[in-house]
């Protein structure tokens, strides 16, 4: 299965977004931080009020992992599970595919025994 051009494309696909995410995620905090870290002059610049530019970025954090979130369930939803659906059926017809042909005949070698206190086992 792992050899199949659409296992391949799903793979691609959770790949390609995973990384966007955690660039945007992981880029957006380090940001925070090192804005914090050396200049805190302008993280400590008043907006409205004792609202600052400091706490404003990082409520936007939470607003970050939101918007990526959503992005995650959309992608997942639109891209990722049609692909993953259509390998899992087509895996699916290949497997009962391969029981019809490889199935011996009715009843042919196979008898039922019974093991230890009495129950059955193949």
């Amino acid at each position: 299965m792992s050899d199949h051009p659409e296992f391949h494309s799903l793979r691609r696909a959770q790949r390609r977004f995973g990384i966007r995410a955690t660039v945007l995620s992981v880029g957006g905090f380090l940001l925070y931080v090192l804005l914090s870290s050396f200049v805190p002059a302008v993280m400590n610049e008043p907006l409205f009020g004792r609202l600052t530019v400091g706490l404003t970025l990082g409520l936007g954090q939470f607003v970050i992992m939101g918007v990526t979130a959503w992005c995650y369930v959309r992608h997942m939803r639109t891209r990722v599970d049609p692909l993953a659906r259509g390998l899992k059926s087509r895996l699916h017809e290949t497997e009962s595919r391969r029981a019809r042909t490889t199935a011996p005949p009715q009843g042919a070698g196979q008898s039922l025994r019974h093991g230890a206190r009495g129950f059955r086992t193949w």
